[in-house]
């Protein structure tokens, strides 16, 4: 190693030796930030930043995609901007939640993480409770706390993710035996499920499944253990969709939607959602121009927003948003490998979890708008209306920049 080089090392990574320094998978102070943090240099101003903007994009579009919604007899008490003020009423409760989430060490969430796994189970249970659940157009997923309908299941996502973490962190040793270190995570995934399944919320089911095997696999375990689970749990979601009809008819919906048969029935919303998107065509009709969303597009304001995007943003506006969540995606998952590499293995795996969770919710919400998925109660993380998602996602996100900022104390030579 040359001198220059060396000078250049211990210039980035202050009292770390050379070989320490050799193996941190990014340059100290990080992402070119100066500012201060508690006395350590920055913290993720571009992670903050894409999510202030994912915020704010969504508030807009919930806005625009609910404006109308009052003209519905349906909806006739509502004021225009019923919608919208709920969801900056979310917002703000949301930032505060994540500001007391950002304080909390990540040592404190390692110990706290089964016991937030039994509330998550406790509240799963509850909402399937007469007069204590609330249902939604056939689906029991709500708690009602005065202020705003609580999801369980979107706790259950975030407590499953740490649960996974903590679990993957005790059980290193015997990462390779099959039973001994899965077996015991399938039970919990299943017991979850089963609770989602009941309600129903099978979309919920189906993201706590993907963030328990992604931190299984991060987390070290046996190739040949991962893909044994994961051709398990294809076989699983294929007979649960097997054994019920509605799920049957659903998926017949998405294959041919302009059946006459789907077409006014399981198969309207991602028509309409098609139709939207078509219409917006390179460069969108403009912002508040949709037409789509003037009644024709159910759920425009929670699950299909993307759809009101595509048609008053266009493809341009589409890929920007794409572009946007592999950004955030991709972030998550380098402060989870920094803080792997400095040894903070519990740290790593909840910052490569939240990655996974918000990259793979995105990536299905879009898909079912584009019409390459079936149609699933999947909201667009961030941005679509729902006050339990924002709260729960800006928590995650609030850990995640917790990790940096961690991060940033070891590679100061400081403790966390």
């Amino acid at each position: 190693m040359s001198a220059s080089m060396a000078q250049t090392l211990r210039g980035w990574f202050g009292k770390h030796s050379e070989a320490e320094a050799s193996v941190l998978p990014v340059r100290l102070g990080g992402y070119g930030s100066s500012n201060t943090v508690a006395g350590v240099k920055g913290f993720d101003q571009p992670l903050f930043w894409v999510v202030a903007a994912l915020l704010l994009w969504g508030l807009v579009m919930v806005y625009s995609a609910s404006v109308a919604m009052p003209d519905n007899p349906r909806f006739a008490n509502y004021a225009h901007t019923h919608f919208l003020t709920r969801h900056l009423f979310s917002i703000v409760m949301a930032f505060a939640a994540a500001l007391i989430a950002f304080q909390v060490p990540l040592k404190v969430w390692e110990k706290a993480a089964p016991w937030l796994f039994i509330l998550s189970l406790v509240l799963l249970i509850l909402v399937l409770m007469p007069f204590i659940g609330k249902g939604v157009n056939g689906a029991r997923r709500w708690i009602s706390l005065g202020v705003m309908n609580f999801q369980p299941s979107e706790l259950a996502k975030f407590a499953m993710l740490l649960y996974a973490a903590d679990y993957m962190v005790r059980k290193m040793d015997v990462k390779e035996r099959f039973f001994r270190a899965v077996i015991p995570m399938g039970i919990a995934v299943a017991v979850v499920g089963l609770l989602l399944l009941a309600e129903p919320d099978m979309g919920g089911f189906l993201v706590i499944a993907v963030i328990a095997m992604g931190i299984l696999f991060l987390g070290g375990v046996n190739a040949r253990m991962f893909f044994l689970i994961a051709a398990i749990l294809v076989v699983i979601f294929g007979l649960i969709i097997a054994t019920s009809e509605w799920r049957r008819e659903r998926i017949f919906a998405y294959l041919d939607p302009w059946n006459d048969k789907y077409a006014l029935g399981k198969g309207y919303q991602l028509s309409h959602s098609l139709i939207a998107i078509g219409r917006g065509e390179i460069f969108g009709v403009g912002l508040g121009g949709s037409v789509e969303k003037l009644h024709w597009l159910p759920e425009a304001h929670t699950d299909f927003l993307l759809a009101v995007i595509g048609e008053e943003f266009g493809l341009v506006g589409v890929v920007t948003l794409i572009g946007m969540f592999l950004w955030l995606t991709r972030r998550m998952m380098h402060i989870g490998r920094q803080a792997i590499a400095l040894d903070n293995v519990f740290a790593g795996l909840v910052a490569q979890g939240v990655g996974i969770w918000m990259g793979f919710q995105a990536f299905i919400n879009m898909g079912v708008n584009l019409g390459a998925l079936p149609t699933k109660g999947l909201t667009l993380p961030l941005m679509s209306y729902g006050g339990s998602a924002i709260l729960v996602n800006l928590v995650a996100i609030a850990v995640v920049l917790r990790v940096d900022y961690e991060n940033r104390q070891l590679m100061h030579g400081g403790r966390v």
